[in-house]
Formats: C-alpha cells, sequence, structure tokens
C-alpha cells in the first residue's frame, strides 16, 4: 500500500485525493480485519502474553522523521501490538465485570472519530448536546427513572461519581465553590464501596480522613441503622454530613443497598443521596430487576455503565441528576470567548462539569440502543444472570467449595475450602491457561474468586470449561 502524498508536500494539489484514497484502502482492510477478529476472538489467549516493557523495546525509540504506510503501521498493530492486548471483548473474559464492545458501538466510534466534533456549548456541535440527550433519556425511561431527571456522558463512573460528590458540596456548602472546601464536611459510603468514591473524596477536598465506611449486613449490603448512628456521633462532635453514596451491584459482590431506607435517613438530615449503579443498573430495564431502584426517585444522582454490560464500547458512563440546577452551578464558569446565545433548549455541556471538551460519546451508544432495541438488550442480561445462576447450582455440587456472596445478577463469588494461597494458586492455573480470565476479592478477610459473566460470546458451555478447569486446578 503505497503512500506518496504522504511524502510530499501538503500544499502538493495531488495530496488530498491520494490521503482519502490511502485512507479508504486502508480502513476497508482495518473492517476486514475487524470482522475476522470479533468472529474468531477465541483463537487469541485472553490475556496478554507479553512481559512488562517488552512491546516498548519492540518499537523503535523515537517516531519516523518521514511519514510511513499504512501496510507498515498495521503490520506492527497485528506483529507488535496485538500480543500485548488483553482481550476484553472475548468470551472467556470472565474477570471483573466483563464487557462487550458490539458491532453497532463500533461503527459509531468510526463514525464519531472521522466527524471529529467537539461540544464545548450547544453551538460547536448541537448534535452532540442533543443526541446525548436522546440517547439517555431513552435509557433513562427504560430503568425507570424519572422522566425530568438530567443525564449527561462521562468517560467512566469515576468521573461521574467525582461530580456528584462536587454538586452535594455545592447544596450543602455552596460557599465552597469561593473559599474552598469548608472544613468539618463528612461524607458516608459502604464499605463495599468502589475506591473511586473514596477518590472524588480526595479529588474534591473532602479528605480520606472524612470518609466513614458504613459496615454491611450478612450478604455485604449498607446498613441504614449503623449509617443513621454514625451521622448521629458526627453531628455531636460538631462535624456537618452532607452526603452519602449508596451502591446497587457493589464491585466485590454486586450486592445491592436499600435504597429507600437509606434515603430516609439522608433526607431526615438535609444531605445528598448519589447511587453508584455502574454495573448493575442496566438490569433494571428488565421488569423483573425493577426493583433494584426502589427508592431511586429520592436520590439526587445516579451513574450508570453501559460499557460495562450494555453491549458499548469503553467509554461511556452515564450520570443522571435530579438537581441540574446545583451540577450546573457547581461548574459553570463562561469566559467572554465561550459565551454562546441564550435559548433554554440549547444545552452547554461544559456547564455541566469539568471537561470543556466533550466528544461524540453518545453516538455508538444511540446505535446499539437502535440496533438491538430494548428487548434483544434484555435478553443478553437475562442470557448472563442464568448462566451465573446455573454455575452457583453447579458449585453447590462440589463439597469442597463454597459460595462466598449472594449473586443477584452474573457475577459468581466463591471459594475454595483452604488456603487463601491455594486459592490464588487455582486462579493462576486459570489464568495461565490463555483460555479463561477471572479475578478475585476479599470477603471477611479471605481471598474470594470471581467469575463475571457479561460478553455477548460467553455460552453455557465457556462457563462450564471455565468451572471444570477451576475444579482440576483445586487438585
Amino acid at each position: 500500500m503505497s503512500q506518496p502524498a504522504l511524502h510530499s508536500s501538503i500544499s502538493n494539489p495531488d495530496f488530498w485525493p491520494e490521503y482519502i484514497s490511502d485512507f479508504q484502502r486502508a480502513a476497508h482492510e482495518a473492517v476486514d480485519w475487524i470482522a475476522e477478529y470479533l468472529s474468531n476472538t477465541r483463537d487469541y489467549p485472553v490475556v496478554a502474553t507479553t512481559k512488562p516493557g517488552e512491546l516498548v523495546d519492540s518499537l523503535p525509540k523515537s517516531g519516523p522523521e518521514r511519514g510511513e504506510s499504512f501496510d507498515a503501521i498495521l503490520r506492527d498493530f497485528r506483529e507488535k501490538v496485538m500480543p500485548a492486548v488483553t482481550h476484553w471483548n472475548h468470551p472467556g473474559f470472565l474477570a471483573y465485570f466483563a464487557t462487550t464492545g458490539s458491532t453497532p458501538a463500533v461503527i459509531g466510534e468510526m463514525l464519531a472519530a472521522a466527524l471529529n466534533t467537539n461540544g464545548l456549548h450547544w453551538k460547536t456541535s448541537p448534535a452532540v448536546a442533543e443526541l446525548e440527550q436522546v440517547a439517555l433519556g431513552w435509557f433513562r425511561d427504560w430503568m425507570g427513572v424519572p422522566s425530568d431527571w438530567f443525564g449527561m456522558v462521562f468517560d467512566t463512573a469515576s468521573t461521574g461519581s467525582m461530580h456528584a460528590l462536587a454538586a452535594a458540596r455545592e447544596f450543602f456548602a455552596p460557599e465552597a465553590r469561593e473559599n474552598g472546601t469548608p472544613a468539618g464536611l463528612v461524607m458516608y459510603t459502604s464499605e463495599q464501596s468502589h475506591s473511586s468514591i473514596e477518590k472524588g473524596a480526595i479529588c474534591i477536598g473532602i479528605g480520606q480522613k472524612n470518609v466513614r465506611k458504613v459496615p454491611t449486613d450478612s450478604e455485604f449490603r449498607m446498613r441504614p441503622d449503623t449509617l443513621a448512628e454514625m451521622i448521629e456521633a458526627d453531628l455531636k462532635n460538631g462535624l456537618r454530613p452532607f452526603c452519602a453514596v449508596a451502591t446497587v451491584g457493589t464491585t466485590s459482590t454486586t450486592s445491592v443497598d436499600p435504597l429507600a431506607k437509606i434515603a430516609d435517613v439522608t433526607e431526615r438530615h438535609g444531605m445528598w443521596l448519589h447511587v453508584d449503579s455502574a454495573y448493575a443498573g442496566p438490569t433494571a430495564i428488565l421488569p423483573e430487576y425493577r426493583w433494584i431502584f426502589e427508592g431511586i426517585e429520592r436520590a439526587d444522582s445516579l451513574v450508570v455503565n453501559p460499557h460495562k454490560w450494555l453491549m458499548t464500547n469503553i467509554d461511556l458512563s452515564c450520570f443522571y441528576t435530579r438537581r441540574p440546577e446545583i451540577l450546573r452551578r457547581a461548574f459553570s464558569l463562561v469566559p467572554e470567548y465561550l459565551k454562546n446565545q441564550e435559548d433554554p433548549r440549547a444545552i452547554n455541556l461544559m456547564d455541566y462539569g469539568v471537561p470543556l471538551g466533550h466528544r461524540f460519546r453518545a453516538l455508538k451508544f444511540w446505535f446499539v440502543q437502535r440496533y438491538f432495541g430494548r428487548e434483544r438488550l434484555a435478553a443478553v442480561l437475562r442470557s448472563g444472570i442464568e448462566m451465573a445462576q446455573k454455575l452457583v447450582e453447579e458449585i453447590k455440587k462440589d463439597s469442597r467449595f463454597e459460595i462466598s456472596a449472594p449473586t443477584p445478577f452474573s457475577t459468581v463469588c466463591f471459594r475454595y475450602k483452604g488456603t487463601d494461597a491455594q486459592n490464588m494458586a487455582i486462579l493462576e492455573q486459570v489464568n495461565d491457561s490463555g483460555r479463561f480470565y477471572i479475578s478475585q476479592t476479599k470477603l471477611h478477610g479471605k481471598t474470594v474468586l470471581r467469575i463475571a459473566i457479561g460478553n455477548l460470546g460467553t455460552t453455557w458451555e465457556d462457563v462450564r470449561q471455565c468451572w471444570e478447569m477451576v475444579r482440576s486446578a483445586a487438585k
């Protein structure tokens, strides 16, 4: 694949036609490669086979002075980059929270990349602002979240939750915008919550010592009675409880905190209630799982990640709030060079968060929603849940193993009735096989193995074979 135009001046009138035709040839080759890759992902080892630094050492120490052909670039991609890839799109990827980068999302991502648009404010790209409202509105309605909640897209739930904490601070202590975070603000979250909640508190100046970890019950759910006691104790000490974070689908066990009972506590004290449902939130589109959001209308903000379990390529996290005016008050800062025409229907996304730039992430989610529809997405969710329940029954048949936590969704926590070292040895043997990738956590001080089902291509036979490999490793 020659590339003569890129070796000549860009002012050359022949540059642009050659530049575009070169792209066409390479893009067709790339699409063919993607189709073959998605068809044969099982042929790859799930976990990268390289050693640390190996990819760095295989590539030149400095960038090229003259442009190279797509042939050379794609060859290095196949031969050098691909061995260093851990394949999250592999049916045998059962670690953390398994994901699917689906074909409609790939196409949407390609088109967004070509448009290269940036939604600073409405005028800079009306499509970015308005299609985001459409896609997140559809999703909000599917989940049964109140229809008047405002939604926007961030990269990850970590970013969305940090914005929720900043909005909570603005709600409770508006002087913080000008003076900085006042002393004495305290927030509460489950001892099972994701580390991003504590990181968010660090980022906005709350500080780790002012993050209270609320104990959980036997099913790893936050205890509202203990939350209330901790708040009362802090109030007696002159502190200012301002926010609580509940989790629907905790990272280790996927447990569901009792939102309504937690809301009883936060409402009593005028606190902000944020809900982290990055993993489990999509299951609310299933009528039989709508219970997970019982009380959500009493929360103030919510994050859900379609890039975890809803066929959308990373990264895309949906942030919702019933108090957009507080979010805007926390972040809006409009210098002269960014002033835009005022219109009540013009959404300026820059006013609702730290990022000024806002890329067209919603396009790929809209493609996914259109291509699959709610019914097919629901079928994928149900399939993962059913396989997880079936796996639980298989594990119970082997007396050497025990279930370590309830399995409300598609993540199974279990352990070999031995030492932590033995459980880690099992995990390493499975992961070294190249066929499966599972992860671990700690519950009640013991190492626990996790199998998380979520990839579109994962079948019961994959799950069964992984379980058999675990059993074999236990010998």
